[in-house]
């Protein structure tokens, strides 16, 4: 069954029931996979990881669930490679983001994540929840824990999707220019990052900031 087909519009309400059902599904499946990583001694990223929470935000909704796109897309303004460049353009991303993963300012390579996989747009649907996810698991596994907080960064980005878009869409102008630049993203990581935590401890308890700074991987 695939509701998308069933019902022909994102927004049935049959399809936004299970659309947010899966949401709940895919963010109690990251919490258990960055306990699990932690837990392992194994903290990188991996295509098992993404495509896996792909799957959990799209499953029955859209074909190809957890699977690289088999077709061409256009997202807004912007053009993703094609379908045949996904599995390479993914494995860079992946690499990529595992070489520098000791030492990066773990904002800088949150960003990066978020930024590539919008980017690249791997997937049927669900991009940008994979997108939002993978940066937070990022996040999560470098700094030792699930962060605490009631309404935490995918939901926090989801709410401030004006400022998120122009980050994004700052970042693939400049990358077309020759020199990549994600500060605008990286700033309102870091701005959301102290709202989820601040919003979540006590007033007794100090919250110490999120790093500010560091340096961008190489796209």
């Amino acid at each position: 069954m695939i509701l998308h087909e069933i019902c022909g519009s994102e927004s049935n309400a049959i399809y936004r029931e299970l659309e947010i059902a899966n949401g709940a599904r895919q963010y109690d499946f990251l919490r258990s996979i960055v306990t699990a990583s932690l837990a392992v001694g194994k903290p990188f990223i991996s295509s098992a990881i993404l495509r896996a929470l792909n799957f959990q935000a799209i499953a029955c909704l859209h074909t190809s669930a957890g699977n690289y796109r088999p077709c061409e897309v256009k997202v807004g303004i912007h053009t993703p490679p094609p379908q045949y460049l996904v599995h390479d353009l993914m494995d860079d991303l992946i690499n990529t983001v595992n070489r520098h993963w000791e030492g990066s300012d773990p904002v800088a390579l949150a960003a990066y994540t978020l930024w590539r996989l919008n980017f690249i747009h791997p997937f049927i649907n669900g991009n940008g929840r994979t997108a939002r996810a993978a940066a937070y698991f990022v996040l999560c596994v470098h700094f030792g824990s699930w962060l605490p907080g009631t309404t935490i960064l995918p939901e926090l980005l989801r709410a401030a999707r004006a400022r998120y878009v122009d980050a994004l869409v700052h970042a693939d102008r400049t990358l077309e220019q020759g020199n990549l630049d994600l500060s605008p993203l990286h700033n309102l990581l870091v701005e959301l990052l102290n709202e989820q935590l601040n919003g979540s401890a006590p007033e007794s308890d100090a919250v110490a900031d999120v790093p500010g700074s560091g340096d961008t991987p190489e796209a």
